[in-house]
């Protein structure tokens, strides 16, 4: 994929990305995608028979916590299961090399802190999974990068029986899914007996949970624990929001902003491509859909990289970090908390 990319324009990029200070890059679901996690976007973006936008609400939480949480519990579960990808690790590289650059995420999967990408210069937008918080209003308690898992026992994935057989069509993220399944288990015979079954298929029974079953605050003790992820309805966490703001405010210039697996079209993440064009940056939109442009459009001297971030971003940014694959292959197999 990376030879798909115009010589000149690999050349014109890399050289504005050498004279950069200050660089910003807003990413997507379209960063993890060579990690082969599910996206559960757009339209049929179903887990079981569940629209997953329905299910990340506080609304969906208050009336059925158990499944809001089995539903986050699977995303926790499969996020640790995949790992990094190289353009994970070349965006950390960045970020140590240059002072002046920023990484704002629209993910939750943790993966970019495990590829060991700076926390100061690394904003995560929509929380992560792997944050928790109590539910009770009174209560402020937080926990971060909380990996154990299941975070409760009645939350683990079931194991045994037979595996459904294949899905007629695909849906929205499902094709991720099988071949994470398989990259965890094997191909095989229908019944791998200790094999764990994938829940996000409603073929595949999963029991209703109590409260008593969900996790609960180690601190005020009666306020059940929630995922730290940014809710539909919630509004963004302002002390990152701040801090954006001041970078920004704060650089004389933005000379670049990368937009990396997103559509950039949904407020406010994207209304940051208008802030870093009003500093006076150029954009490179690097997407597997050439469609996803942005709301505003490219414009004169950006740039439209068409095809899988996890091959291109590496190759973008090699005159910057060098050749990060011996360090994919040295730290590929790093587990949470190392």
């Amino acid at each position: 994929m990376a030879s798909s990319i115009k010589p000149a324009d690999l050349e014109s990029f890399q050289r504005h990305l050498r004279y950069s200070d200050h660089v910003l890059a807003l990413c997507g679901a379209g960063l993890s995608a060579a990690s082969g996690l599910p996206t559960f976007r757009g339209v049929g973006g179903l887990w079981r028979s569940y629209d997953a936008v329905s299910l990340a609400t506080p609304e969906a939480f208050a009336e059925n916590p158990g499944l809001v949480w089995q539903f986050y519990s699977y995303r926790r579960h499969m996020a640790l299961q995949a790992q990094p990808n190289p353009a994970h690790y070349a965006l950390a590289a960045l970020a140590r090399r240059k002072k002046g650059f920023l990484t704002l995420s629209q993910n939750v999967d943790g993966l970019s802190q495990r590829a060991g990408h700076p926390a100061s210069k690394l904003h995560l937008l929509h929380g992560s999974l792997f944050d928790v918080k109590c539910s009770a209003f009174y209560c402020n308690h937080v926990e971060s990068n909380n990996f154990t898992d299941p975070i409760a026992p009645a939350l683990a994935i079931p194991e045994d029986g037979p595996l459904p057989a294949p899905l007629g069509t695909a849906i929205s993220g499902a094709r991720a899914t099988y071949s994470l399944q398989h990259g965890m288990h094997g191909a095989g015979s229908k019944h791998q007996a200790g094999k764990e079954l994938d829940i996000s298929d409603d073929r595949i029974e999963i029991p209703e949970l109590d409260t008593e079953d969900l996790p609960h605050c180690p601190k005020c003790g009666s306020g059940l624990l929630r995922p730290g992820v940014v809710w539909f309805g919630e509004m963004l966490p302002e002390k990152i929001i701040n801090e954006i703001d001041v970078f920004i405010k704060e650089s004389r210039k933005i000379d670049l902003i990368l937009v990396i697996g997103t559509s950039a079209k949904v407020y406010p993440a994207a209304g940051y491509i208008d802030k870093a064009r009003a500093k006076g940056a150029r954009v490179a939109v690097i997407n597997m859909d050439k469609a996803d442009t942005g709301s505003g459009g490219l414009e004169k001297g950006d740039w439209l990289f068409e095809g899988d971030a996890g091959v291109l971003v590496p190759e973008l940014l090699k005159s910057e970090i060098g050749d990060i694959s011996t360090t994919v292959h040295k730290t590929g197999s790093r587990q949470d908390g190392e």
